[in-house]
């Protein structure tokens, strides 16, 4: 999340993912004002009008917010209140609006206090890894942003090889500059690019890379033991040991070795974890939480105003909370062990 603070009481943010919109979620609050661009239908008064067509302007205005909720898909934040101010006369104070805020759009949040939850919050994201992942072959690649546990794919890159038969009149550089073109595409500068896949293609697109000014600025890691290229590779890499070791620092890393440790107590007959919403709620409330992981169903499948005000009073308490998607398998895992899950300091019993 990109941010600016204004003064004491206004901080400006723009999402850049879609645990940045759940972290805004988990921020803005009734009473909130917040301010941004939108559009609003506007009756039309000229004549031969219809009056029941108008037409849509973009207006800057001031809210106060009444109601947020997040959409299905998690991918916009719905934010409904009363209007204070507008940049357009024929906009009425008073009358009620809602934002659709999306990935990259721009508002301003003004509280009379911010807590220092809320303010963690917009800034955790700042602090995470990014990285590109590269899993190529002779025939395809696979290329996804890895953001916290969030994986963002472009569409794979074939070579037209035609397999074994290539051999005579396949050029691979021009394979490699198609992917080189989408892989700059998508890069930031803090990002670590991992390149992996089957046979020597890998390291062949490595020093090929390099020979360019542009990747003199990235770290770039090669890495055995992924046999396969295209999306599949990518799927493999992160639910690979080599992904825990490599990344070890990632978000993605520490929740993937969560889950783990979690299947390991259950195994040992451990009653030092949670599965599903009720139990981990009751375990919060005795204070024995440690980790948690929950998934973006846990928000979808049950009140959402429960569930945010669980997860902010957890993180209260010293709780680290880390939230996953179903863009990567430990998402779906997380899914399908009842949305949340933690790692208890000690056994609560039944």
């Amino acid at each position: 999340m990109i941010t600016k603070t204004i003064d004491d009481n206004s901080i400006s943010v723009m999402p850049e993912d879609s645990d940045d919109l759940l972290n805004l979620r988990r921020v803005i609050k009734e009473g909130d004002r917040i301010v941004g661009d939108t559009t609003r239908v506007i009756k039309l008064e000229k004549d031969y009008a219809r009056p029941d067509k108008g037409e849509r302007i973009k207006v800057r205005i001031a809210l106060n917010v009444e109601k947020i909720s997040l959409d299905d898909v998690l991918d916009r934040l719905r934010i409904g209140g009363t209007i204070l101010e507008s940049s357009n006369e024929s906009v009425p104070h008073g009358s009620h609006h809602s934002f659709i805020l999306k990935v990259s759009d721009g508002i301003t949040v003004t509280k009379k206090r911010w807590l220092p939850i809320e303010k963690n919050l917009i800034e955790s994201n700042n602090k995470q890894i990014g990285f590109v992942l590269v899993a190529i072959d002779t025939g395809d690649c696979g290329i996804a942003r890895l953001k916290g546990t969030h994986l963002e794919f472009i569409p794979n890159i074939y070579s037209g090889s035609g397999g074994k038969r290539y051999k005579t009149n396949f050029n691979i550089e021009k394979f490699f500059e198609q992917i080189q073109q989408a892989l700059f595409s998508i890069v930031k500068e803090t990002d670590t690019i991992i390149i992996f896949g089957p046979g020597e293609t890998k390291k062949r697109f490595s020093n090929f890379i390099l020979k360019s000014k542009d990747a003199q600025k990235y770290k770039i890691q090669v890495v055995e033991g992924i046999d396969s290229g295209g999306e599949d590779g990518i799927y493999t890499f992160t639910k690979s040991q080599a992904m825990k070791e490599i990344m070890s620092e990632s978000k993605l890393a520490k929740v993937s070795s969560i889950i783990d440790e979690i299947m390991l107590r259950a195994n040992k007959k451990s009653k030092k974890f949670t599965m599903g919403f009720e139990e981990t709620l009751k375990a919060n409330q005795f204070g024995a939480v440690e980790l948690l992981v929950f998934s973006d169903k846990a928000i979808q499948t049950n009140d959402e105003k429960k569930i945010i005000e669980f997860l902010n009073d957890a993180e209260s308490k010293g709780v680290k909370t880390y939230s996953v998607d179903s863009s990567t398998d430990i998402g779906l895992r997380v899914t399908g062990l009842g949305g949340i899950v933690s790692l208890l300091r000690y056994a609560i019993e039944a």
